[in-house]
């Protein structure tokens, strides 16, 4: 059943924190905003930081169907709004011609009606009837190209799309569309333009220990804090892909299966292929490069202890 929006930047905060969500006030913020104004809202950052999360956590905060379109290179109508059944029209067509009653008018129109329609995420958004208004999330737009991104324009504009053997579909009620991006390429201002836009930055350290007490609650309070420490140190160094907040998660996973509640030099070696996926980048770090991160982290927590 769906809920209310809500009422404030503080219960859109709460909202996405009742679903282990940890968000600053700026995003509380903006996720607010897009929800008031019934804008589109266009998140961008590095892969793993949340993106994708903040979709799915609306759609089961506000009690609304996640309808999701991952977006790839060559996505075009056909696999994102709709495509006709070719296969079933040609059965009614060759069905036409069995019978011997064929009339040619009423044949084109009856092969191009709607329960030959095959409809993709886009139009199952625009035309859903759950009640309320799904929550359609568009996934790493970035990976399309400009071609797709035009299309778009009408969608995010007026939430109708044309169909040239139907006319124009138009939404009843808007639906939530959170659009994501890794910005492994530009998206074009007219798109952006259409959308609220916020940058999903890495946390800082503090919040990335709540999201693991939030995430992984198993996992040891010392525990989270050296992987957090270690992880944002990580973040500053030189490295092709630096660890996003899922695979501190994943670590954190693989740490507590190995029944790890501190860090050892040994077990930071043998999980690193967890935390980064880039063969150069664990040649950096494992060894002595490891170990030196683990002992400036260890210092750093226990000078904060003695605060």
């Amino acid at each position: 059943m769906s809920k209310p929006f809500p009422a404030s930047i503080d219960d859109t905060i709460d909202l996405l924190k009742s679903r282990d969500y940890v968000a600053g006030r700026d995003l509380g913020t903006v996720v607010f905003l897009a929800l008031k104004m019934g804008r589109p809202l266009f998140l961008e950052g590095e892969a793993g930081v949340g993106k994708t999360e903040i979709a799915k956590v609306l759609a089961e905060g506000l009690g609304r169907k996640l309808i999701r379109l991952q977006c790839y290179e060559g996505l075009d109508v056909a696999s994102a709004v709709y495509e006709w059944n070719y296969p079933q029209q040609m059965i009614e067509i060759r069905l036409a011609e069995a019978t011997g009653s064929i009339d040619r008018e009423r044949l084109g129109s009856d092969v191009f009606a709607e329960r030959f329609l095959i409809k993709r995420p886009i139009l199952q958004a625009l035309e859903s009837d759950e009640g309320a208004a799904p929550v359609l999330l568009i996934d790493e737009l970035d990976r399309t190209d400009e071609a797709f991104e035009a299309f778009l324009l009408e969608v995010l504009s007026d939430f109708q799309v044309s169909i040239p053997e139907l006319g124009t579909v138009k939404a009843k009620e808007p639906p939530i569309v959170i659009i994501t991006s890794n910005r492994t390429r530009e998206v074009h201002d007219a798109l952006k333009r259409r959308c609220l836009y916020h940058w999903v930055g890495y946390p800082d350290a503090k919040r990335e220990v709540s999201i693991i007490r939030a995430k992984r609650p198993k996992a040891s309070a010392q525990l989270a804090k050296e992987v957090v420490g270690f992880v944002q140190a990580l973040r500053k160094g030189d490295l092709y892909k630096a660890p996003g907040v899922a695979e501190t998660l994943d670590w954190v996973s693989a740490l507590h299966e190995l029944d790890c509640v501190t860090l050892d030099p040994q077990t930071v070696n043998d999980t690193l292929g967890v935390l980064l996926k880039y063969q150069d980048d664990i040649s950096r770090m494992e060894g002595s490069e490891a170990k030196r991160i683990l002992d400036q982290v260890r210092e750093e927590i226990r000078l904060m202890g003695t605060v």
